[in-house]
């Protein structure tokens, strides 16, 4: 009897289905692990090297074997998608992301309902695709990622990738220009009001040794470490960070603006919202009882 002709995606996971399917539309994706990151399997990517952030200078398509660094190692070559090199990430994939900027597109990333209230009283009507948080507007042209330049809302097109969500509903409208205006302003850097605390009496008569400048910086830098490399849970890295840090340093007055911006821009490079960053810090102060 003979056998039937299988389907050779039938043996293909769900995920890298739904990526070769796309690339059939000309739009680069990638594998994407638990918590929204992209992989790194690749020694010479470590801290993206390779330009998958939009504020490094070297940018192109990946040259690794693997899919080893957001944006810039999504293809639209079924022969990579498909190559041995990447079968562990699509093994391990809990999602699949895309190149907005590759495909000619424009996200406009809506993670709060007051952004999606903004969205609909002044963008014009696009496809939408609804988003863990909120709502992704899509429009047909480019523009350089940015995020935060609203609260809740942030761009996601050249040199950055975005959660493939469906096809959303809805036709898709050119680029308005209220969204490339949005694009050339610097991100909003947020800079909480300092709170004020009470320094406590030095001990043995000698400084707090919070004001140690090695100490402090070291503090910071561990913080800014810790949220950079999430690979996961950023929401509550984030919080956790922020806890950490007002539980060292709090309650002797060390923090400055400048401290505490250097943790919102950390965080903001995760894809964490200026509005998220102070709610984290207003819930770990809260905590703490400052």
């Amino acid at each position: 009897m003979t056998q039937p002709v299988q389907n050779p995606r039938a043996r293909l996971g769900e995920h890298l289905q739904t990526a070769l399917s796309l690339t059939t539309r000309g739009i680069p994706v990638l594998p994407l692990r638990a918590g929204k990151r992209p992989f790194g399997n690749c020694p010479t990517c470590a801290g993206s090297a390779c330009g998958d952030r939009p504020h490094m200078k070297a940018a192109g398509p990946c040259r690794c074997p693997r899919p080893c660094h957001g944006w810039a190692a999504a293809t639209t070559d079924p022969a990579v998608l498909t190559s041995p090199d990447w079968a562990p990430a699509w093994r391990e994939a809990e999602a699949v992301a895309y190149h907005p900027g590759g495909a000619g597109l424009t996200v406009v990333d809506l993670d709060a309902a007051d952004a999606i209230t903004w969205a609909r009283r002044t963008l014009p009507t696009t496809r939408t695709v609804t988003s863990t948080r909120g709502e992704h507007w899509i429009y047909q042209g480019t523009v350089r990622s940015v995020n935060a330049v609203r609260d809740g809302v942030d761009i996601k097109s050249t040199m950055a990738y975005a959660r493939w969500l469906g096809p959303g509903t809805g036709t898709t409208a050119p680029l308005p220009d209220a969204v490339r205006a949005l694009a050339v302003q610097e991100p909003s850097t947020v800079r909480p009001t300092p709170h004020a605390i009470t320094v406590p009496a030095p001990v043995r008569g000698g400084e707090c040794r919070h004001r140690t400048p090695a100490y402090l910086e070291r503090g910071i830098a561990m913080a800014e470490q810790r949220i950079t490399e999430a690979r996961s849970a950023v929401h509550t890295t984030v919080y956790r960070t922020f806890l950490a840090v007002l539980s060292a340093h709090g309650r002797c007055g060390c923090l400055t603006d400048a401290h505490v911006a250097r943790l919102f821009a950390a965080a903001q490079s995760k894809g964490e919202s200026a509005r998220h960053c102070m709610d984290a810090w207003a819930n770990a102060r809260t905590r703490l009882g400052l």
